[in-house]
């Protein structure tokens, strides 16, 4: 079977809801990194945060807490480049042996494709849950680097080398937690894909829920209000 017999397995339908979905996955990433000013997403806001995290380490004294918060967030980049790496191996493992996946879809009375098909769209499963490895293992050493530009900030706040390698640290923290959020989309895009098992229409389904389920955690969260709210309360 050449490429273009296994091309002719999938529908106009299976190619739609595929770019649907890759085009969907780089759209709502730019638009969550990218937003306008006056709508901020919770990325960009925590962002900030970060930023000011960074300027308050400089005058704390000890700087134990703030290696305890950078010590819990390399360990859930761990976490999930541990679990990300465990789904690989069941992926490739059902990839392998895709027998039992046209068991299931007899059962359940779908369509009885030839294996090549499963196997296809176990690949972009894989590609995202991949994809997600990648980004939490860099997110894991960015986070490192982050807390050695933390310890080479001086104890001294007149310093000339504090605010701006304080300033260096934020930025890293930044791009960490950036990569982190990248893995996590990646994440959700992965389960998202598991629904072309069940056909072209129930991929979109799953495409268009997981978009929704996205914009409104960065822009309609109770918690990105709260973040936008002002610090200052009358008493």
């Amino acid at each position: 079977m050449d490429i273009l017999d296994r091309l002719s397995l999938f529908s106009q339908l299976d190619y739609c809801a595929l770019l649907l979905m890759v085009a969907l996955w780089v759209l709502i990433g730019w638009r969550i990194e990218n937003p306008s000013s006056k709508h901020p997403s919770v990325s960009v806001i925590m962002a900030d945060y970060r930023r000011e995290w960074m300027r308050q380490m400089i005058t704390r004294d000890p700087r134990i807490f703030d290696a305890t918060i950078l010590g819990n967030l390399r360990q859930g980049t761990a976490f999930f480049a541990s679990a990300s790496m465990i789904s690989i191996g069941g992926v490739l493992a059902l990839v392998g042996n895709t027998e039992q996946l046209i068991g299931i879809a007899d059962d359940l009375t779908l369509s009885r494709d030839p294996e090549i098909v499963w196997e296809v769209k176990l690949m972009v499963t894989l590609f995202f849950v991949t994809n997600a490895f990648l980004k939490f293992v860099w997110s894991n050493r960015l986070f490192g680097y982050c807390a050695v530009v933390m310890s080479s900030v001086p104890n001294e706040i007149d310093h000339p080398n504090t605010l701006p390698r304080a300033m260096k640290a934020g930025e890293i923290n930044v791009t960490a937690a950036r990569s982190f959020n990248r893995g996590l989309r990646s994440v959700y895009f992965g389960l998202a894909s598991a629904a072309w098992l069940a056909g072209p229409v129930a991929l979109i389904a799953a495409t268009l829920v997981t978009c929704l389920v996205l914009w409104r955690r960065e822009f309609a969260s109770h918690s990105r209000s709260v973040l936008l709210s002002s610090d200052v309360h009358k008493a």
